[in-house]
């Protein structure tokens, strides 16, 4: 019998030979922001071991702010660009299919730091989520700045060839910060009292990302409830607040949501459908109709947060995720930490190999496997 994880997906343009997607994943690898040769055939390696789409680690946009790491890649500059269309190459060459992941840090970077250590942070309120304001609010015409920044770099993607891009909507980065309330103390269009109203920084991107790129091509928005300032915060305490939210995307013109968990098997709103009820990509497909990547922990026993604490992780059995996906209740499968150490899992995963499937290893943040 076939595993679903090994089933084909198409959705406009994109069509994927598996359910299986390497999820993002900061390297900080490329100098100058430059990704080089070294970087092509990391996520060449995974497009010919079988991995059906490759999401690329975060990649920023023209906001001088956007990032607090030299070497973390850019999506702006000519020999970034150069850069990404030869990982894009390489990819095809092996059979893969490959999206950028557009990103900006906001107030996660910290001022004087990055690339362009002397441009301005940008943040929605300039306000930390411990109510501190640190930096004065952008004003309107620098949101909408913000917003064509992203829509520049989706366009440069379709140029490039990638087969679709991922906007990073999660993790308290930029446009999560956006979102939540604690961050986002506006007063205009982009802010306000309800989530809905929070929405609209990511509500706009998504309209001018969708105004730049063919209508065939995909785009993927990524969220999160909880934020790397807070584990434990949540956006939408309640079904009806969460399809309010995405009914903002939707409405917008996106295509995939991508719904960031750190645990895949822990329900999202266990006091409405119990202990074993649909987690966070689950009930974003039931509420939305559109497909949903599940991700956080695939593969291990431990989530990725306690891998950038330096600590490792078991390997834990996919039969549980393969019964999820067998009933629908998402589309596609986010993998990180075991694609990052081993660039031969899924391979390994569709010919039986589990007793090849090894426990992670923290150590293989520092490599490009």
């Amino acid at each position: 019998m076939t595993s679903p994880l090994f089933t084909p997906f198409k959705l406009k343009s994109l069509t994927l030979p598996n359910r299986i997607v390497m999820a993002p994943m900061t390297r900080s690898q490329s100098p100058n922001g430059v990704p080089g040769e070294n970087v092509a055939d990391y996520y060449a390696r995974r497009a010919e071991n079988e991995v059906g789409l490759i999401v690329t680690e975060g990649t920023t946009i023209r906001r001088g702010g956007a990032s607090n790491d030299p070497s973390v890649p850019n999506f702006h500059k000519p020999d970034s660009l150069a850069g990404w269309q030869n990982v894009v190459n390489k990819v095809h060459e092996k059979g893969g299919k490959i999206a950028p992941q557009i990103w900006h840090m906001g107030m996660v970077r910290k001022a004087g730091s990055g690339p362009e250590p002397d441009a301005p942070t940008d943040s929605p309120s300039g306000m930390t989520h411990t109510g501190k304001q640190v930096v004065d609010a952008p004003t309107d015409a620098e949101v909408d700045d913000m917003v064509q920044a992203y829509a520049d770099a989706a366009a440069k993607a379709e140029e490039l060839g990638f087969d679709c891009v991922e906007i990073h909507g999660a993790h308290g980065y930029l446009i999560d910060q956006f979102f939540w309330d604690v961050m986002n103390k506006r007063d205009d269009r982009f802010g306000g009292t309800s989530l809905v109203e929070r929405a609209s920084f990511a509500g706009d991107i998504i309209r001018e990302v969708r105004k730049r790129v063919s209508k065939d091509f995909p785009v993927i928005l990524r969220y999160s409830q909880w934020k790397q300032q807070d584990y434990g915060a949540r956006l939408a305490t309640t079904p009806d607040d969460l399809e309010a939210f995405l009914k903002v995307f939707v409405e917008a013109g996106v295509d995939i949501l991508h719904v960031s968990q750190r645990r895949y098997w822990e329900p999202e709103f266990p006091e409405v459908d119990g202990e074993n009820g649909l987690n966070g990509a689950g009930w974003a497909k039931k509420l939305t109709g559109l497909p949903t990547i599940t991700v956080g922990s695939v593969g291990l026993s431990g989530d990725f947060i306690h891998a950038f604490q330096g600590q490792g992780a078991g390997t834990r059995k996919l039969d549980d995720l393969e019964e999820r996906l067998s009933r629908g209740e998402f589309d596609l499968v986010g993998v990180g930490r075991a694609l990052l150490q081993d660039p031969e899992w899924a391979r390994k995963v569709h010919e039986g190999r589990h007793a090849e499937l090894a426990d992670y290893d923290a150590a293989s943040l520092a490599k490009l496997y």
